[in-house]
This record gives structure tokens, C-alpha cells and sequence, in this order.
């Protein structure tokens, strides 16, 4: 079967993902920071690396996932004193919540999953060879720096200037660093930070004196444990190219003869309704606050999937709606094509062979599923065998495989009478969602749902049916 051709950033090509062992595809994904529920933007990207691993699997391949858990940085630690937990007690339960998040939206488990605070002896080794190989130093107060001038290399997966990275750096430091003026050069960074009273109990011994590691530095540790010197793919959202990937590049070559990743892969920006998430808009939901509103997981996920992942995708509570009406037109399909085969072993593409050589080319998503859709949309409308039928469906239940989605019960037409009340206060939801008024319109809907009514929105219009 072709193997999945996927954009690199670091040469600016599509490439073949292939394991350099000609077996296993070992890579790593940049995992969450445990100080809260990771928001529907955190989940682009995994859901993005869950198809990518998916697909690399259905080719036949096999894959090696490592992914990690941060339960040490300024963010855990002061929140976990907010909330007058331990550390450890406090990251265990946000560690909780985004496994239980990540089942419900059908990601697949990592293969490994370590945290920063059990990786701290291999941080500390890997500094100490940093130091002893002249290309980190301990400034006064017992932080250690990686010169970046010591790495020829450095900024080539960014593909920044010298000037731009300084900028860079600035800006960086200005924003998590309060003792930047202690590094050789502003675009030095931290391996090591030495203890501060704001840290609490949060510290540990090394060769430098107390405090903890640098947020750059588990990555490349965990790395080289689970990965070694030279593994095939890394991965995270555009906003760690620099300087998170940059650092872990430099100071991972820096402490060992490897090459690093040899393929990475960068998801775009998730937006909502047009514009940036952020708290102060109130517009930062978590996997949580869109089940409240009544919608599940899995059209979550469709989502978040349904545009190019290195294309900034724009959610808005109207795309959910439409996830909910493809869901719905896939599980009719399946149930068709189920009352002409009972025979399901979805180990070919069958009809799909089309939509599959386009999810290959660079984990076109987007254009898989309107593949799919075209295929579906002709066998609607053609008499098959009982054998086109089995091909049809393990062909489609191999494409929904591979893109993690899973089909919901068929919903059946009602045909109760809807009040006319009822139906103008669904007309007044239609008119906000016309107008953009996107607070109004969930209220009345969920005026409706309290009447005992649903709302079955299409592009020309919507049905009122009974709650089940």
C-alpha cells in the first residue's frame, strides 16, 4: 500500500513518512501542560497527529508514539499552590481529565507517555553533557544557559534571521523570564533555573544547586530515551516551531552525534468565529463547555478534522451543526449498505481507493471526506450487488477507521406535529443563527430542548422533532 506523503517544515517539501528501520515509525508529539482542561485548540493538533498515526497505521505500518505530559513549569507550579495541592496531586487529576478527554475523543493512546518531573535525572545528565562539551554554561545564581552561538544550526527549522531570533528571544524572555539579564546573550535560554522563593517546595538538587528544569529541556530528554539519537517524526502545533522546537534541536545535536527528527509536522492555529481564542473573549472552549451546549464528541473531532491541518481552521458553532449532519448521512449510508451485506472486514479501501490516495497526499482530510461523500452520494443512487455492497462498506468502514470517527445512532424522521409556538420560537433560533447572533440563538435552543424539542439544521433550513 503508498505510503502517506506529509509536508516537512524543516526542507519545505512533502516527503514519504517512512520508519528510517523500514518497520516501526517512531515519533514524538509535544503533549499537554497539566494545569487546566487543554482547550478545543490543544485538541486540533492531537486529533491532527491521531489521523496522521492512524492512516501511517492503516498503510501498514507499524508505529512507536511517545508523547508527554509537562507537570513542571511556572504555570503548574503556581497554580498548584493556588489550589493548595501538591504538585504531584494537583497535575495527577489535570493528567485525569485530558486522558478522559483524549477516550472520548477517539484518540489513540501513546505508546509511551512520560512526565518531565520523572525525567528529571536524564534532564540533569543531558546538561551535564551540554556543560562539558562547552555548549552551556552556570550563570551566578545557579541557572544554567545554552549558548545558542555554540550551534551553527540553530534557527533552521524557524528559517529566521539572526535578527529576527534575538527579537524573538526578547520577546520570549520578557514574557516567562525574569532573570534573562543573567544569560551571555539575550537568545540563550534556560536548562536549569535556579530555586526562587515563588517555587515553594518545587525544587530539586543538582550539580548547579536547587531548582528545576528548564521547559525546552524534558522534550529532548524524553526523546532520547524512548526515541534515541535519530528517530523518524516530531510534532506539535506552529506556535512551537520557535523557539521550543528550535531549542530542542540545538541543545538534543549539541549532546549527542544524532541528526534529531527526520521529518516534522506542524498543525496551523485553531480560530473561533473568525478570530484569536482567548479567555478575556470568552471564547477558549474546552471539550466540556461544547457537551454542555449539547454536542458530542464526536462531532468534535469532525470538526476539528475537517479542515487542512496546516491551514488555520475556523470553528463556529454552525460547523458543529454541519459535523452533526454529515455523522448522520455516514451512519444512513452504513445502514443501508448493512441491510444488503452482513459481512464487515474493512481491511481494503473498496469504492474509496480515490479518497484514499487523496487523505495520502499531505493528510488531506477535507478532501477525503468529500470523496467519500461523492462515492456515497452515487451508490444512493444506484441498485448494487450484495457484493458491491460489501465492498462499499469495509471500504467505508476502513476511511472512518483511519480517520478516528465513529458513527452515531441513525436518528428516524419524526412526524409528530410541532406546536406553532414551538415552531416560532424555532424560527427566531434560525433568524439569530442568520444573524450571527450566536449567544441568542443557543438560548433559545436551549428554550426549545427545555420544551422537550430538537433543532435539525441543514443549509436551507431546519425540522423541529420530539426529544427522544
Amino acid at each position: 500500500m503508498p505510503a502517506l506523503k506529509l509536508h516537512d517544515t524543516l526542507s519545505r517539501t512533502d516527503r514519504e513518512v517512512k520508519p528510517l528501520d523500514g518497520k516501526t515509525l517512531r515519533f514524538y508529539c509535544c503533549g499537554p501542560t497539566v494545569y487546566g482542561p487543554a482547550h478545543i485548540g490543544n485538541f486540533r493538533t492531537f486529533v491532527a497527529q491521531d489521523v496522521m498515526r492512524r492512516v501511517v497505521e492503516a498503510s501498514g505500518t507499524l508505529t512507536l508514539h511517545v508523547r508527554n505530559i509537562t507537570d513542571v513549569d511556572d504555570k503548574t507550579i503556581r497554580d498548584s499552590q493556588k489550589a493548595g495541592q501538591s504538585l504531584i496531586d494537583f497535575t495527577r487529576g489535570w493528567t485525569e481529565k485530558f486522558h478522559a478527554d483524549c477516550a472520548s475523543l477517539n484518540l489513540l493512546p501513546p505508546t509511551v507517555e512520560p512526565s518531565a518531573v520523572a525525567h528529571i535525572p536524564h534532564q540533569i545528565a543531558m546538561i551535564e553533557k551540554l556543560v562539558a562539551k562547552g555548549h552551556a554554561y552556570a550563570a551566578a545564581d545557579g541557572s544554567v544557559y545554552f549558548r545558542v552561538s555554540s550551534f551553527k544550526d540553530y534557527g533552521r527549522l524557524s528559517h529566521l534571521e539572526d535578527r529576527e531570533l534575538r527579537l524573538g528571544a526578547s520577546e520570549a524572555a520578557s514574557a516567562t523570564d525574569s532573570d534573562e539579564y543573567t544569560k551571555d546573550s539575550l537568545t540563550d535560554f534556560a536548562l536549569w533555573k535556579a530555586r526562587k522563593p515563588e517555587d515553594g517546595s518545587n525544587y530539586w538538587p543538582s550539580p548547579w544547586g536547587e531548582g528545576r528544569p528548564g521547559w525546552h529541556l524534558e522534550c529532548s530528554a524524553m526523546i532520547l530515551e524512548y526515541l534515541g539519537e535519530d528517530f523518524d517524526l516530531h510534532s506539535g502545533g506552529v506556535d512551537l516551531i520557535f523557539p521550543h522546537h528550535e531549542n530542542e534541536i540545538a541543545q538534543s545535536c549539541c549532546s549527542t552525534h544524532g541528526h534529531f527528527a527526520h521529518h516534522w509536522m506542524h498543525v496551523a492555529h485553531l480560530m473561533v468565529d473568525g478570530g484569536k481564542m482567548s479567555k478575556s473573549l470568552g471564547n477558549l472552549y474546552t471539550l466540556a463547555d461544547l457537551q454542555q451546549r449539547g454536542y458530542s464528541a464526536a462531532e468534535v473531532r469532525y470538526v476539528l478534522i475537517s479542515g487542512h491541518y496546516r491551514a488555520p481552521l475556523n470553528f463556529t458553532f454552525h460547523s458543529l451543526d454541519s459535523a452533526r449532519q454529515a455523522l448522520q448521512k455516514l451512519a444512513k449510508a452504513d445502514k443501508a449498505l448493512s441491510l444488503l451485506t452482513s459481512h464487515l472486514s474493512p481491511s481494503s479501501t473498496g469504492p474509496f481507493a480515490e479518497a484514499w490516495d487523496t487523505l495520502l497526499n499531505d493528510l488531506n482530510v477535507p478532501g477525503a471526506l468529500g470523496g467519500i461523500f461523492s462515492v456515497l452520494n452515487k451508490l444512493k443512487h444506484t441498485a448494487i450487488s450484495a457484493e458491491d455492497a460489501t465492498a462499499a462498506r469495509n471500504g467505508l468502514h476502513f476511511m472512518l477507521k483511519a480517520l478516528g470517527i465513529t458513527l452515531p445512532p441513525v436518528q428516524e424522521e419524526a412526524t409528530a406535529d410541532v406546536p406553532a409556538e414551538i415552531q416560532a420560537l424555532a424560527q427566531q433560533r434560525w433568524d439569530a443563527k442568520q444573524a450571527k447572533d450566536w449567544a441568542t440563538a443557543d438560548v433559545l435552543r436551549k428554550e426549545l430542548e427545555a420544551a422537550g424539542w430538537l433543532i435539525k439544521d441543514s443549509k436551507e433550513g431546519f425540522t423541529v422533532v420530539p426529544k427522544a
